[in-house]
């Protein structure tokens, strides 16, 4: 079984936002963000990740990938 991976650091990286910014802008703590940010979590609300992306301009598979077992 494969897992869902967060691609937020990659897309902060090319949008030149810090997470101090980021987490100002869509109203949540720079903790919850850095678990996010860091794939440290196992479920993101929906509101979250609506206000990510609307921040960051972006879509949510810009954000989300998928991969299977095993791979790097």
């Amino acid at each position: 079984m494969g897992k869902i991976i967060l691609r937020l650091d990659r897309v902060m990286l090319e949008r030149k936002i810090s997470l101090n910014q980021l987490a100002e802008q869509v109203g949540i703590t720079q903790a919850n963000l850095s678990k996010i940010k860091n794939n440290k979590v196992n479920a993101v609300r929906f509101s979250t990740l609506a206000a990510i992306c609307k921040t960051l301009s972006c879509q949510p598979g810009d954000i989300l990938g998928y991969e299977e077992d095993g791979e790097p």
